[in-house]
């Protein structure tokens, strides 16, 4: 039945690497099942023969998605199935796109899809390289025109040496996480989270993991020679297309070029806006398709932009190819914010704005692996008036949430140990104008920002992005993009990091790829930029302010015995919930005793401290406390101190005095202070109030001396003694436990 059945297998990292095809999802044009370890994704990718008539995009489209059966869960909430895409399947689809999406044909526009489906997860092997590595072989046997195939692998630094595909428990050593895929000729795209490490061992990884997938790609080869199906024709251009490319050519060229001499971005997209207007008129009245001109002209635009650079070495504003345009940092935007930043380079802006909170503040994150909690989290925004736009306002889409974990990836690093600051932290970086970078200038705002709201950082960190114009003629490699220069060019390449190092690295390749020289003309470029624009935002901030600000909790941390956490909590919560309820605070208890207080009332903070530690704190003999009558009886009062402790005064032990009843010294919820004087047989606390002076809480035990003659003691209780005997003989027991004469 399966007699198209193929199978592929290397040996790679150290364990097994299978690709399957002929046995699963035959219908799709391309379909393969990878196996590494015990993680297991199928491959699928399906072409539109045809295209749409006036479409002038490649509308290709990737989905990755994770069954939860894969690990062997059901999924939470209460439909119990796959919902929309998590944040990870979000970004790993994102992973996969860039290093396929530049080796399609130029021109091409049919439609694409390609979908992997997570099917087994070992939880040691991350699905995310597998999956590019199904994608791109489920491609190249498809026949869909691709000129893959393309290989893929991760890549950390563990004590000074490159490992390839670490595995889960690896990853926790390591100090660089980095995910790269290529072709033979040269690297596509890098994802990178490091710990402030040089430009030189990140380019070492990046050729480390280059030769690593030699091997792969080599496989997907070896497999598509017994396994491809035939390719697909491509069309050649008509006559009608090659006339249309050159009346485009002629009408438009020249007030394209004088566009592009325009600094200013909304005046120079006026410009260029009208320009293609008057041509397309004029195509219309030569009786021509205007609508088939829409991708002509953007090719125009790059050959004129891209010439332009290489033959006098000045870009569209004027700069060089190394000048980082002006830059102005401020902080302390938002007078109620806990910390607030604005950073302006250029026409790119992103006010950022830092919020401290507590653990409970924490994002819950119900990943395949399994459940954890994240205590920094940052997002990004970017709304259309940004662009000088009107548009849909909407849930974050894929870019807002690729950027804000590129941004993310960046500041991680140079976070404090969440012993040492143990706030929940969130950044909101909204953009508000854009012209180039972002992301990069949600790096710079973030660490601004966290500064402000007073967050130790190990040191700030700053992010560029780099550009490439690369012809046959030669190549330019450009520092601090506008957004022109990056549709129009050849690479955008994102580096992230402090004085010391760089912290993440982001590379997408917009051609089939980039020798290992021009990544490392970038790197150094992107340092110099970097050091740069480090020293314009210690203009406006240099350091972390010394307190968080005053609109922030403050948390406060202190440890019980663990044996003493089921009282702190109480009978289904009862008592931290008192707590809470009593002081407003914020209050997190963990398992080894650790508790964390967090309140902007340092009064309220102190009061809920003192609650806790009189719970957890045994009572003392001959110690002095405070307390409140919680229940009176005949025989005396009960008295609650030390937070939770009950201890009983007898009523022998409420005043100096005889009392007759109870309820002639204390009531329910009185204040008294009371001294522990012993404990029962049970281990009950024994209190008195008789020897304490109620007004100013002295002990005056030595004053009052002990109690004499019958149980209750002292000198009141023997003078009654002595006049019971001057009337004579008592028939029985008296109050204080005399017994009758012989």
């Amino acid at each position: 039945m399966f007699d198209k059945y193929f199978r592929k297998e290397i040996e790679w990292g150290g364990r097994k690497l299978v690709m399957e095809t002929g046995k699963i999802a035959r219908q799709a044009d391309g379909a393969v099942m990878i196996t590494y370890g015990e993680t297991i994704v199928l491959c699928t990718a399906v072409g539109v023969r045809t295209t749409k008539p006036g479409q002038d995009f490649f509308p290709l489209t990737v989905n990755y998605q994770e069954k939860t059966f894969a690990a062997g869960k059901i999924p939470g909430g209460f439909f119990k199935r796959e919902g929309r895409p998590t944040e990870k399947e979000t970004l790993v689809s994102r992973l996969i796109d860039r290093p396929l999406r530049p080796l399609f044909p130029h021109g091409f526009r049919n439609e694409v899809q390609v979908i992997a489906t997570v099917l087994s997860h070992d939880l040691e092997n991350d699905p995310d390289v597998v999956a590019m590595i199904g994608c791109s072989a489920a491609l190249t046997l498809s026949g869909i025109p691709f000129f893959g195939p393309v290989g893929a692998a991760r890549v950390a630094y563990i004590n000074g040496a490159y490992v390839l595909n670490p595995t889960s428990d690896q990853l926790k050593d390591t100090k660089l996480d980095l995910v790269l895929a290529g072709t033979t000729e040269g690297v596509l795209m890098v994802e990178s989270e490091a710990q402030e490490l040089n430009e030189e061992i990140m380019l070492g990884a990046v050729n480390f993991g280059h030769q690593a997938f030699q091997e792969v790609i080599q496989a997907i080869i070896e497999l598509a020679e017994v396994a491809a199906k035939d390719p697909w024709a491509l069309p050649e251009p008509s006559e009608e297309e090659k006339t249309l490319s050159a009346r485009v050519d002629a009408l438009a060229r020249a007030a394209i070029t004088e566009a592009y001499k325009e600094p200013l971005k909304q005046v120079r997209q006026d410009k260029v806006s009208a320009a293609k207007k008057a041509a397309a008129a004029a195509l219309t009245e030569e009786g021509l398709s205007a609508d088939k001109a829409k991708g002509l002209f953007k090719e125009l635009e790059a050959d004129i932009v891209r010439n332009a650079i290489l033959d006098t070495g000045l870009r569209i504003d004027g700069r060089n190819t190394t000048t980082v345009r002006p830059i102005v940092a401020e902080v302390g935007i938002l007078p109620r914010a806990h910390g607030s930043a604005l950073f302006t380079r250029g026409e790119t802006q992103a006010l950022c704005v830092a919020t401290l909170g507590t653990g409970q503040d924490e994002q819950i994150i119900d990943a395949l692996a399994g459940e954890y909690r994240e205590h920094f989290m940052l997002h990004y925004n970017f709304p259309p008036y940004s662009v000088g736009e009107a548009g849909r306002m909407g849930s974050p889409g894929r870019r807002e949430i690729g950027h804000g974990k590129l941004a993310w990836r960046a500041i991680h690093p140079v976070l404090p140990a969440k012993d040492k600051f143990p706030y929940t932290m969130r950044v909101v970086s909204e953009i508000t104008e854009s012209n180039g970078s972002s992301s990069m200038a949600t790096v710079c705002g973030t660490s601004l920002s966290l500064m402000d709201a007073g967050v130790p950082l190990l040191r700030p960190v700053a992010g560029i992005a780099m550009g490439l114009i690369k012809e046959d003629r030669g190549y330019a490699v450009l520092s601090d993009i506008l957004g022109d220069e990056d549709h129009l060019g050849d690479m955008d390449f994102k580096v992230a990091g402090t004085e010391y190092g760089i912290t993440a690295l982001q590379m997408d390749i917009k051609i089939t790829s980039i020798t290992p020289a021009i990544m490392e003309v970038a790197l150094g470029q992107a340092k110099d930029g970097r050091l740069h624009i480090l020293g314009e935002m210690a203009k406006g901030l240099s350091g972390n302010r010394t307190e968080v600000a005053a609109t922030a909790p403050r948390i406060t941390i202190i440890n019980v015995p663990k044996e003493k956490i089921r009282e702190v909590i109480g009978t289904g919560g009862k008592v931290i919930r008192e707590i809470v309820e009593q002081t407003g605070c914020k209050i997190d208890i963990n398992d080894d005793g650790t508790i964390k207080i967090a309140s902007s009332d340092p009064a309220k903070a102190q009061a809920a401290i003192d609650k806790i530690r009189g719970i957890v704190a045994e009572p003392e003999i001959g110690v002095i406390y405070v307390g409140k009558v919680v229940k009176t009886a005949e025989f005396g009062a009960f008295v609650n101190f030390l937070g939770a402790k009950d201890g009983l005064v007898h009523i022998s032990e409420l005043a100096q005095g005889r009392v007759a009843k109870t309820n002639d010294v204390v009531k329910d919820g009185d204040a008294v202070k009371v001294k522990v004087i012993g404990f029962d047989d049970r281990g009950k606390v024994k209190l008195s109030m008789r020897v304490v002076d109620q007004e100013t809480g002295e002990d005056i035990s030595e004053k009052v001396g002990p109690k004499g003659g019958d149980r209750e003691g002292g000198s009141e209780g023997r003078e009654r003694g002595g006049r019971d005997r001057d009337r004579g003989p008592r028939r029985e027991r008296g109050e204080g436990g005399e017994r009758p004469a012989s």
